[in-house]
């Protein structure tokens, strides 16, 4: 049952990424068969995003009282139906629309693939399995972009969704006929309607708000959702059993820290690719193609060392590996405030290289830390947690890089005549990414120690069982 379920898990953790960042190599190209602008064609994106993010909690509670391999059956099921219906598409709201039910289905897959992995195998295998799953994360990053312009160019952009379904269907075989079992340890327990309402209007109104910032509609968005995050918190203290255990950050230190060096850890890394690709092609001259190869550094290097960071994480404290990566991380970000016009191709994929080694030594292990630290009942919303924290920290990233070039560029195209604005809000962007970084170190070094007591090594050798379902 573990080989299937290490199978399942890394497929999917490969198609989610990957039809993310695949997709933004087909913008253009949706845009000019629908002809629409660039506010709507940004819902392509954001409507998969928003649904995902609003959806992770609650699909993680379910699974928890439910069941972990049915939620990520359907889940799995609406991804790849969601996918072809995209594919099908007849007009850019009707794809908007099926990007929601795709983002949805991811939710239910990412909420519940760590979670499953987490539940059979065993403490002292852990590291090395999420490593794996982190790694394909990173292979999905790395691939999308290249044979993303590549099923553009030549299959047209529907493609690039229909790309999604063998993958899907082989999951969806192995779920239904190599996965047996189920785990629910929460089964019985009531589901948190109103609380599950209130984080939907929260996480919305928290990330639709960031992106509309500086303006004015944004600011209100964004306070309405805080206001309805307080009322969250309130109502999530005192119901018996909430949709997302809060107790968990105010009781259980390395729950807590582990999740705000996750955050913090996103929020800094996830819009170094937008950067650097722009600076690529309007600074550098390089064409796409080439500045996509460039790009790959990063996700390469990140998906050779998570698995061995993982396994790392097995024998040596979570929090100090995850430490170090976030060093490595910030001394990354940090080379990259210095980039200008005359710095080498070279010197940029060292740079990439570097940051793509500290993500990989912090992430496994950081993925470790949280869901080593929680009991199995939890485990279904310590994996939402993760994905939240991973897209809330995507949208601040952008979020903050948006606001710098609304306020040293304006709403003019980047053109030679404004190159050096350009530079000057990348060299900005980059400073607040390490200070947030730098930040970060101190955040997963005080979360504690997730081993006190705990035996790290695994038990006398014999009969090899899988754990009860």
């Amino acid at each position: 049952m573990r080989r299937p379920a290490l199978i399942v898990a890394t497929i999917s953790s490969f198609m989610t990424p990957f039809m993310g960042s695949s997709i933004n190599l087909a913008l253009p190209a949706i845009s000019k068969q629908f002809q629409i602008g660039a506010v709507l064609l940004s819902w392509v994106a954001t409507s998969y995003l928003l649904a995902s993010a609003v959806s992770l909690v609650p699909f993680g509670r379910i699974a928890d009282i439910h069941g972990r391999k049915l939620v990520f059956s359907w889940g799995i099921l609406l991804f790849t139906l969601s996918s072809l219906l995209c594919a099908l598409s007849f007009s850019a709201s009707a794809l908007i629309l099926f990007r929601i039910f795709q983002g949805i289905g991811s939710a239910m897959v990412f909420s519940t693939g760590i979670a499953i992995l987490t539940s059979v195998f065993p403490p002292w295998e852990r590291g090395k399995v999420l490593g794996i799953n982190v790694a394909a994360v990173y292979v999905g990053l790395a691939l999308g972009p290249s044979l993303g312009g590549f099923l553009t160019q030549h299959l047209t952009w529907r493609s690039v969704f229909l790309a999604n379904i063998p993958f899907g269907l082989i999951v969806i075989f192995l779920v239904w006929w190599r996965l047996p079992g189920e785990w629910a340890e929460a089964r019985g327990e009531s589901f948190d309607v109103p609380g599950s309402l209130l984080y939907t209007l929260a996480v919305f109104g928290a990330m639709y708000g960031l992106s509309l910032l500086p303006e004015v509609k944004g600011a209100l968005i964004l306070l309405g959702g805080l206001v309805c995050l307080t009322i969250f918190i309130i109502w999530e203290e005192r119901t018996e059993n909430p949709v997302f255990e809060l107790r968990l950050f105010r009781t259980n230190r390395v729950f807590a820290f582990s999740s705000l060096a996750a955050l913090i850890n996103y929020s800094a890394t996830f819009a170094v690719t937008f950067l650097l690709s722009l600076f690529l092609q309007h600074i550098k001259g390089l064409s796409p193609q080439k500045a996509g190869m460039v790009l790959m550094a990063q996700p390469v290097v990140m998906a050779i060392f998570s698995p061995l960071a993982g396994r790392i994480s097995d024998r040596v404290e979570p929090r100090v590996v995850a430490s170090l990566g976030m060093a490595l991380t910030t001394a990354g970000l940090l080379f990259f405030t210095f980039a200008d016009s005359s710095i080498s191709l070279a010197g940029l994929t060292g740079g990439l290289v570097l940051l793509g080694l500290g993500f990989a030594v912090f992430s496994s292990p950081n993925t470790n830390a949280i869901m080593g630290s929680v009991e199995k009942r939890f485990y279904g919303i310590a994996s939402g947690a993760v994905g939240t924290m991973r897209l809330l920290g995507m949208l601040i990233s952008m979020a903050v890089v948006t606001f710098l070039f609304s306020l040293l560029i304006g709403h003019a195209r980047i053109t030679p005549q404004n190159h050096s604005l350009f530079l000057k809000s990348m060299k900005a962007s980059f400073l607040v990414f390490s200070l947030l970084c730098f930040g970060g170190i101190f955040a997963s070094m005080t979360r504690g120690r997730l081993r006190d007591g705990e035996s790290l090594a695994p038990p006398p050798a014999g009969p090899k069982k899988d754990p009860p379902s």
